[in-house]
């Protein structure tokens, strides 16, 4: 599982775009996001630059954790 750190979630929205995006690249991919600590897990077959290009355009700050 992969573990990012993004900036800017606080709300429902944000989980939910940022769920469809990993989504979109990947179906099958688990998404967890941590409101509270700022971190994104996500299980996928995708490549961690994959995920974060996915993150980052929906407006995001993103470092891997």
């Amino acid at each position: 599982m992969q573990v990012f750190k993004v900036q800017g979630m606080s709300c429902g929205h944000c989980v939910r775009a940022i769920t469809q995006a990993v989504q979109a690249l990947d179906k099958a991919a688990e998404v967890q996001v941590d409101l509270a600590a700022g971190e994104v897990r996500v299980a996928s077959r995708l490549a961690e630059e994959q995920v974060v290009a996915a993150i980052r355009e929906e407006g995001y700050q993103v470092e891997t954790a």
